[in-house]
Formats: structure tokens, C-alpha cells, sequence
């Protein structure tokens, strides 16, 4: 391993090698569903858990969080993924050689337009980046030489089929402490300009997101916008679908609202691609679609470097996936209310002490690695 290796990772120069990945391992994990979410059609969120094992028994852990109405990976793609293709290509490697562990992840799991089967590999990629921070003894902001915030406020997701269920959404989450909010729209713009209006009225001081999750098209896009303008929206998140590239370029030329992709954003290729084309104002972060925090991080910076916006987002993330996600934010300095809704529509945890909401925001990990401990007991008995 090289010294420029071993900086990056915020090791010292003469440190010891690491210790060979010895066995990666894959568990099904579910989480009961407590409310309405467009994504969720059964009563559980499923994820897989990952445990990567060194060959001295430092362990770490990571989570992949497939939906598969939002994307096309399932949980059993993933696990066999997992257990099929990548555990082969990792065993044996160093687990601090981040960019190698991605190559070769890469080659046993090739692209397509981008980095296939991100949401598996983002699992492994945070139990590696969780063994490198306990060898280092650092959590991971300090591990990228980074002065992280203490805590991340939250934004309310309101996914509402009336107007009366939007405002009780809204007040549901005012009595939890929240002071943002983020709003599910397309494909009725009607009810989604009322819907703004709605939300916007009981909440005037709020940061306000519009999230259409590619479901409008081009013309209604660009008719709906200035109206969500109009009712008091502050970012359009994904107006079309990923593909529709050109949708993308017209909405950014009217400049009614800030325009942030999502789906269409996987690695940090197209990333750049898509700002020399001028089709985004920013990205909705989310590590658990970009392959983990190694491409995550480098396309924060990408933004950061040419004035875009970087706004935090996930998808429904629980325990391992919602630590790495809070500790990516910090560690960048998150300017906005994150979107991390894992502890408004899910319950129960596999975490020894899980995250607990403290006036509408939560607090950093700060122990070694993702900072998060499993009770693998509790995993493995469920597993099963």
C-alpha cells in the first residue's frame, strides 16, 4: 500500500498492513412499516445487512437498502450479488484500498450506463469504510482530515393522497419536533400546486422540497414549476424521469426552481457529464444509491467545486445506512434539512443503541468507524 494510500485513509505512513478481508457475509433484515409511503407496498422495508470479517477479527458493517419500486435492485438481487459476485472479488484484498475494493468490485459486477448494482455495493463499501475507521481508531470525518457538524436537522416527509391528510402529516410532524418539510409530487400537478400551497401555509418558515421522482413529463414539468414557485416550493427534485436528459436542460433554462437530480445521478462520470451540459442547479445525496460513500464523497466535492447545490437525501434509511448517510452530511457541512426518513415511516432497530430524534434532528456518531454497534445476535436470529 502507498504512502498517498495510506494518508488518504488517515493512517500514519509506517503503519502496519492491514489485515486481509477473510469472509464477507450477507443478512436479510427487515423493519416494520408504520405508515403510508408511496414506495412501500408490503409491511416490512427490506435491507440487507453486510459483515466483512478480517483474517485478525476486525469486523465491519454495512447496510444496502434496495426498493425495488424506486430502483431496479431486490433484496434477494442484492444478497446474491453479495454473496455470489463480490464476496469472491474482495476476499483476500486489503480493506483500506478503497479505490482497488470498487475495481474490483466494478469488474465482477460490470456497468451499464453507470455503476451496476449500486445499492449492493454500497453495503460493502460501508463495512469498509467502517473497518478502516476502527483500524485508525477515528471516526470517519476525522479519518478525511474533516471537522464534522454535531448534528443533522431533519426534514418531514409529507406523502399525502388529500389535502386533509397532508395537514395532518404536517402537524404529526411539528409535534415530533420538525421544522421542515419535503413534499411527494407528480402525477397530478393540480393537487400538487395545492398540496405546496397547503404545506407551505402551516409551515411559513420552513425549507420546502418538492420531490417528483421523475413523474412528471417534460411539458408538464415545465408548466408546474413556477406554479410550485408560486405555492412556495424552495427545490424540484427529479421533475422527469432520469433519461430525459433534454427535460432536464429546458427545466434548468427556465430557472423557475432550482432543478437537483437523483435517480440519474450514480457515479460521479455522469455527474460531470450532466453539469458541462447544464442540466442540474444540484444532487439529493443519497450514498446508498452511489455505490457507499467512496464515489459519494467525491461527488460532493464535484458540486461543492462548481457552486451547485448539495442537499442530503436517502432512501428510507435504517441503523448502518442511516449512520453512514449522517456522517457523510456532517463531515461536507450540510447547509439543508436532510430527507432521512427511515425514523418516520419504520420501526425497530438492530442497533445496540438506536438513533433517537432530539427536536427534529439527529445527533452524529462519533465512536470508531460508522460509529454504530450491531446486536449481530439479534440479526442472525431473524435472518433465519
Amino acid at each position: 500500500m502507498t504512502r498517498r494510500t495510506l494518508l488518504g485513509m488517515g493512517l500514519a505512513a509506517g503503519a502496519a498492513p492491514a489485515p486481509a478481508i477473510g469472509r464477507v457475509e450477507a443478512f436479510a433484515a427487515a423493519y416494520p412499516v408504520t405508515g403510508y409511503f408511496r414506495f412501500f407496498t408490503k409491511p416490512e422495508r427490506p435491507s440487507v445487512l453486510v459483515k466483512i470479517t478480517c483474517q485478525d477479527g476486525t469486523i465491519g458493517w454495512g447496510q444496502s437498502v434496495p426498493t425495488p419500486i424506486w430502483s431496479y435492485e431486490t433484496p434477494e438481487s442484492v444478497a446474491g450479488t453479495i454473496r455470489d459476485y463480490l464476496a469472491p472479488a474482495l476476499t483476500g484484498r486489503n480493506p483500506l484500498d478503497l479505490a482497488g475494493a470498487h475495481q474490483a468490485m466494478n469488474r465482477a459486477i460490470a456497468p451499464s450506463f453507470s455503476t451496476g448494482m449500486p445499492i449492493a455495493k454500497a453495503g460493502v463499501d460501508l463495512a469498509l469504510h467502517d473497518i478502516a475507521g476502527k483500524l485508525a481508531r477515528q471516526s470517519l470525518p476525522a479519518l478525511w482530515g474533516r471537522k464534522p457538524l454535531d448534528r443533522i436537522p431533519l426534514s418531514w416527509t409529507v406523502n399525502a393522497r388529500t389535502l386533509d391528510e397532508a395537514a395532518e402529516r404536517v402537524e404529526q410532524g411539528k409535534k415530533r419536533g420538525y421544522r421542515h418539510f419535503n413534499i411527494k409530487v407528480a402525477p397530478d400537478p393540480k393537487f400538487d400546486i395545492e398540496l405546496a400551497r397547503t404545506v407551505r401555509g402551516l409551515a411559513p418558515d420552513s425549507f420546502l422540497w418538492a420531490d417528483a421522482n421523475g413523474g412528471y413529463d417534460t411539458a408538464t414539468a415545465l408548466q408546474v414549476a413556477p406554479k410550485l414557485a408560486a405555492a412556495g416550493v424552495d427545490v424540484f427534485e427529479q421533475p422527469v424521469a432520469a433519461n430525459r436528459l433534454s427535460g432536464f436542460r429546458e427545466l434548468k433554462k427556465q430557472g423557475a426552481l432550482p432543478i437537483l437530480m437523483d435517480e440519474g445521478v450514480v457515479s460521479s462520470v455522469e455527474l460531470v457529464e450532466f453539469i458541462r451540459l447544464g442540466l442540474l442547479d444540484g444532487v439529493a445525496m443519497k450514498p446508498a444509491r452511489t455505490a457507499g460513500l467512496w464515489d459519494a464523497r467525491r461527488q460532493i466535492e464535484i458540486l461543492q467545486d462548481a457552486g451547485l447545490l448539495f442537499l442530503g437525501s436517502g432512501l428510507t434509511d435504517p441503523d448502518v445506512s442511516l449512520a453512514a448517510s449522517l456522517l457523510l452530511f456532517g463531515a461536507y457541512q450540510l447547509k439543508y434539512p436532510a430527507a432521512l426518513n427511515g425514523l418516520q415511516f419504520l420501526a425497530g432497530s438492530y442497533l445496540k443503541k438506536p438513533f433517537v430524534l432530539r427536536d427534529g434532528a439527529l445527533d452524529l456518531p462519533t465512536g470508531p468507524g460508522l460509529g454504530v454497534e450491531l446486536d449481530e445476535e439479534a440479526v442472525r436470529r431473524q435472518s433465519r
